[in-house]
């Protein structure tokens, strides 16, 4: 419980009695909870009482939960757990691509919640790993770890900060391959071992920001049914 006892977590769903639920399980784990029953709401507090963690759901009348997503995402990196319905994949897909930290389908349990929590405060609040200094790929692709930089043709170019912590397990073994548990268990943490979605997508997000031509890579290369592998350089 110490991990995220007095963290302020923020409620964000229309139905009353779910937020009364997740309240009272919320606070039975030491956490402090605020709720609020739609957008609007959700950006007054976010404004107002700057929460740890936010919980999301998609579905809200008026400002849905994508678009409240978006507008926190212009002014706050505050971690985000969307609540989508369990068989709405491309509600998942899209939550994460407009920067949502991680989703819990409905119904959920308490455990599934709480351990979601944990593992994205977790993961929020570490320090950055271990630097690397700073690495020259070849003439287009340098990284800089010392201050957090991808540059190509030497522009820099925005990585979120999952993107970041999984070209830094991939460049810090450039040349040898990594397994999907291995980078799941680095970058999200142990309880997402199956969720190679997730390392699918992300993959993607930095195939098209840092190569020529996403679908023909050479810096992230895919070891089918095995892992991916960054390509080995000069170091």
């Amino acid at each position: 419980m110490s991990e995220i006892k007095d963290k302020l977590v923020l409620v964000v769903d229309d139905e009353i009695r779910i937020t009364a639920m997740m309240r009272m399980n919320l606070e039975s784990e030491g956490l402090r909870v605020i709720t609020a029953s739609n957008g609007r709401e959700a950006l007054d507090h976010l404004r107002e009482e700057m929460p740890d963690i936010i919980i999301l759901d998609v579905m809200m009348p008026g400002m849905d939960g994508f678009e409240t997503l978006r507008r926190i995402r212009t002014a706050s990196q505050v971690p985000i757990i969307m609540l989508t319905a369990k068989d709405e994949e491309h509600d998942r897909i899209k939550g994460l691509e407009l920067g949502a930290d991680d989703y819990v389908g409905k119904p959920f349990s308490h455990r599934e919640l709480v351990s979601r929590i944990k593992a994205v405060l977790r993961r929020h609040y570490l320090p950055a790993p271990a630097t690397l200094g700073q690495v020259t790929v070849d003439n287009r692709l340098s990284i800089d770890f010392n201050k957090r930089e991808v540059l190509i043709n030497g522009e820099r170019i925005n990585l979120r900060p999952t993107e970041y912590r999984l070209l830094y397990h991939l460049v810090q073994h450039a040349g040898f391959v990594m397994n999907h548990n291995e980078l799941l268990a680095k970058v999200w943490g142990p309880e997402y071992h199956d969720e190679t979605h997730y390392l699918r997508l992300y993959v993607t997000y930095l195939r098209q920001k840092i190569e020529v031509d996403p679908a023909n890579p050479v810096y992230i290369l895919t070891e089918r049914g095995i892992g991916y592998r960054f390509v080995e350089f000069q170091k």
